[in-house]
């Protein structure tokens, strides 16, 4: 869970304020009692797709990936781990079953969080095919979308 933990709180510190260097982050991430190396915070923010950007100011800030941001999708709090039924490990992919009709929604959230670790997904009515990243353990998947959907294992066990 520390990792989860400081995977969100790098997405809230990037979002909240103009992060200009790890050194930067790494003093945030610190003030905030948790701690990481600068190797950590290198994986992390490659791991969660932040780039360094203009900051039209002539220097640079760090930024989340181009891609669809959750909060342009969906404005309001949304919660899908009640809709998902059951995770299947497959060939080092995973198949989500979700209750029927929820399956692309649920698709098009986990694909709008633009994680590294998730190259994809392909959506019927009521299963999802995920389909991670070369190199990518499952493991590493697991705890992806535990951060896109906070709760998810723990919801999934009850069932």
């Amino acid at each position: 869970m520390q990792k989860i933990g400081r995977l969100l709180e790098i997405e809230k510190l990037i979002t909240e304020a103009d992060i200009s260097t790890q050194d930067e982050l790494l003093r945030k991430l610190r003030e905030k009692g948790i701690p990481c190396t600068q190797a950590t915070l290198s994986r992390n923010l490659k791991q969660l797709g932040i780039s360094r950007i203009p900051d039209g100011s002539g220097g640079y800030k760090y930024s989340l990936s181009a891609m669809l941001r959750l909060t342009d999708a969906f404005p309001f709090k949304l919660n899908l781990v009640p809709v998902i039924r059951e995770i299947t490990e497959a060939r080092g992919m995973m198949i989500i079953r979700t209750l029927p009709g929820n399956a692309s929604n649920t698709a098009f959230f986990i694909d709008g969080a633009g994680r590294f670790e998730i190259a994809g997904t392909i959506a019927g009515d009521d299963t999802i095919l995920l389909i991670p990243r070369d190199g990518i353990t499952i493991p590493q998947v697991h705890s992806c979308l535990e951060s896109i959907l906070p709760g998810l294992h723990e919801q999934i066990k009850k069932k």
